[in-house]
């Protein structure tokens, strides 16, 4: 039996020719024994994804036709009704053996949930049989990941560990583990007696090996890639890439018809040099693209200074010539608002410590350390050798930690636990959702950006 494992697909309908070939290349390696599975985030985010809530995936999977979904963090993103409903009209079977109805998602259902019983009335697991061969899924969301609080999100290992027996109860030949998982989570499930492969999401990297013997495949972000795996003795997997791949044309035209009637086609400005969109490196430093979004902040809330998360950005072709709304959306397609919030002086530099990463995170850039926060109208000086900050300024002064600063970021820089230098209690106004800034700077002051010094590194 043959896997086709796509996940993370994302920004993809954002790009509608990249959208027809990713169909296109599924298509053209599908044969009587094939099984076409998706491991979570297959709804968005995306910029058209947050005008259709979702809806737009069902033309996809229409195309596609997969046989087997799990569900990714984000697929809850257009709230519990809207998935509820992609889920009953798309075609594929839709496992998940650890999300789960909790009181109040049961009571607020509006259907026949009971508490405890997996999300949407899916299955935890199913089995699907071609030539002869058997093979179980089960799938696990990571219950560290932003799927909403209201759910019941049980251990991904222990939900795969039961599912296992149930599954080998049934006698099926092969076990395979659908899983929207950080890294850290994979050998625990590949460490599960019985399962013989596991197909990974939510990490954007691409990832083929093994631990334990089991083999571990995930095909990375955005549609780019889909990994081929053959159930023999041994699990073999093949890396399958879509730029070339057949474009199935009726994709790509529904896809550019939605954007056009959206207005996310509407071009908004020009990029007169290329800024690039490499997830990687903005991670590492200071990138024209984290500058842009800063400035965009600042700019738009007539702020001090501005911060944002640098995971919010989303990786994808450079900003070059004409701009339009779509690629300004998705640059961060998330409905957060922007704020303005008061933060004195000495938070605001707390804020930036905690910014700047050198724990094992810091494997996710290609410098020696991780800057997980971006600003703009702050100019920061690490210290490589002593792990520190040693010199911050504001506006060119330097920072007084009695001075209240309007510092412009998100509602989930302010309300979330990963950042708590700054809380929802030092927000003071509203300026609009987020990547509206990112437009309407664009419209007045251009797509441009440049290397300013923001951030220095000191060797």
């Amino acid at each position: 039996m043959r896997l086709l494992q796509y996940s993370d697909v994302e920004n993809v309908y954002d790009h509608p020719e990249r959208a027809g070939r990713f169909a296109g290349l599924i298509e053209a390696h599908r044969d009587d024994e094939t099984v076409v599975v998706g491991t979570g985030d297959d709804l968005g985010p995306s910029v058209l994804s947050m005008e259709t809530d979702g809806r737009q995936s069902l033309d996809l999977f229409r195309a596609v036709a997969p046989d087997v979904e799990t569900f990714g963090n984000h697929d809850f993103d257009y709230g519990f009704d809207a998935l509820r409903e992609i889920v009953r009209d798309s075609s594929q079977t839709w496992v998940s053996a650890n999300v789960r109805e909790s009181p109040e998602t049961a009571r607020e259902s509006g259907v026949e949930a009971g508490v405890g019983d997996p999300f949407a009335g899916v299955a935890p697991t199913t089995v699907v049989e071609r030539g002869g061969t058997s093979v179980g899924f089960a799938g696990v969301t990571d219950p560290e990941s932003s799927v909403p609080d209201s759910l019941t999100v049980t251990d991904p290992a222990e939900a795969v560990r039961e599912a296992v027996a149930s599954l080998r109860d049934r006698g099926v030949d092969r076990v395979v583990a659908l899983a929207h998982v950080a890294d850290g989570r994979l050998p625990d499930l590949a460490a599960v007696p019985g399962v013989d492969a596991v197909l990974a999401g939510h990490v954007h990297d691409e990832r083929r090996d093994r631990v334990d013997g089991t083999p571990i495949v995930r095909p990375g972000a955005n549609g780019r890639v889909v990994w081929r795996v053959d159930l023999g003795e041994p699990v073999g997997a093949t890396r399958l890439e879509t730029d070339d791949a057949p474009l199935d044309e009726a994709v790509a035209e529904r896809l550019r018809a939605e954007m056009a009637e959206t207005g996310l086609a509407e071009v908004v400005g020009r990029a007169p040099e290329p800024i690039e969109r490499v997830r990687r490196e903005w991670f590492s430093g200071e990138r024209r693209i984290t500058n842009f979004t800063a400035d965009a902040y600042r700019w738009a809330a007539g702020a001090d200074a501005s911060f944002f998360d640098a995971a919010m950005l989303r990786a994808g072709p450079p900003l070059s010539g004409e701009v339009t709304v779509a690629d300004l959306r998705g640059l961060a397609p998330f409905a957060a608002d922007l704020c303005v919030a008061s933060v004195a002086g000495e938070s605001l530099r707390t804020l930036v410590e905690q910014s700047v990463l050198t724990d094992e995170r810091a494997e996710r850039a290609a410098g020696e350390e991780l800057w997980w926060g971006h600003f703009s109208g702050v100019e920061v000086v690490w210290d490589r050798a002593a792990e520190a900050v040693s010199r911050i300024r504001v506006d060119g002064e330097p920072l007084d930690p009695t001075t209240d600063y309007a510092l412009a970021t998100t509602e989930y820089v302010l309300w979330s636990d990963e950042f708590p230098a700054v809380s929802r209690a030092d927000a003071e106004a509203v300026w609009g959702v987020q990547y509206d800034a990112l437009v309407e700077y664009a419209r007045a002051e251009g797509v441009r950006a440049e290397i300013d010094g923001r951030i220095e590194v000191k060797r």
